[in-house]
């Protein structure tokens, strides 16, 4: 356990942090899973933007790395191309 005021500063500012960057990543994960779920080529082909969008914030918060971001971005445009 901390000691300093400063360290229990840190540490409740990290948990804040920690489950914020959660929720971000189990709500992407969720909307990957319902975009790929789908039947419906016209959803997919416009739900795909806001996914991408949502894929892009985590990379630039540092939740996911870059380098996961563009391959799961990658996954998805493969599969609209191929739906249309």
């Amino acid at each position: 356990m901390a000691n300093h005021s400063a360290t229990k500063k840190d540490m409740r500012q990290a948990a804040k942090r920690r489950e914020r960057n959660r929720y971000y990543g189990k709500t992407t994960r969720n909307a990957v899973r319902e975009l790929k779920a789908g039947s419906d080529t016209k959803a997919y082909t416009e739900g795909l933007p806001n996914v991408i969008s949502m894929i892009d914030k985590l990379a630039k918060r540092g939740i996911i790395h870059k380098n996961k971001a563009a391959n799961l971005k990658s996954k998805l445009a493969k599969k609209a191309v191929v739906a249309a």
